[in-house]
């Protein structure tokens, strides 16, 4: 069961991050924006559970949990402290998610040159954006590449942070288009 070794705030004021001395998975991440897309996975759903709770978000050492903005932080952390604590750590729980998990990007009608662009990218992504939204408690998906447009979902504290839609957004575009200079990028 991992225990929690620190609560970080995130730049999003209404997401916080719980960093575990267990992981909760070996490098699957999970993320859930209602407790019927959680309905699988025990532990997101009993999160949903507590009032105020809007989106869930864990990988690894780490959870961010979303909150609607109505509830105290410091009575809402107590609440979600529980599940969290009870969670079984990866070991217990790594065969199951493994099966469940499968990627989500829409490359099944790609062109294998627009998959190698779409590889491009993502190396990029995982290079020089990605860390730097984990280190804040949140994520970024790519969910397809259709012509010009990338889409993209925002996930963890960055889903319903203002910074992401705007100058994140703008700064992964701006970066995107080294090596894809005609790309429009787009929030899904």
């Amino acid at each position: 069961m991992p225990k929690i070794a620190e609560i970080e705030p995130t730049p999003n004021p209404n997401a916080m991050k719980f960093v575990l001395k267990e992981p909760l998975t070996w490098g699957i991440s999970r993320s859930y924006d209602n407790l019927e897309a959680a309905k699988d996975d025990p532990l997101a759903s009993k999160l949903f559970d507590i009032e105020h709770v809007t989106n869930v978000f864990y990988v690894d050492h780490w959870i961010t949990v979303t909150q609607d903005g109505q509830a105290d932080w410091q009575e809402l952390m107590r609440k979600l402290a529980v599940p969290i604590r009870e969670a079984p750590s990866a070991d217990a729980q790594t065969a199951q998610l493994v099966a469940q998990s499968g990627s989500t990007t829409d490359t099944g009608n790609m062109s294998d040159a627009d998959k190698e662009r779409l590889e491009k990218i993502n190396a990029i992504l995982d290079e020089q954006v990605r860390p730097y939204l984990q280190g804040d408690g949140g994520d970024l998906h790519v969910l397809g590449l259709e012509g010009n447009k990338l889409s993209v979902h925002y996930q963890g504290a960055c889903g319903s942070c203002p910074s992401s839609i705007s100058g994140t957004l703008t700064g992964i575009e701006n970066l995107v288009r080294q090596i894809e200079p005609e790309i429009e990028v787009v929030a899904v």
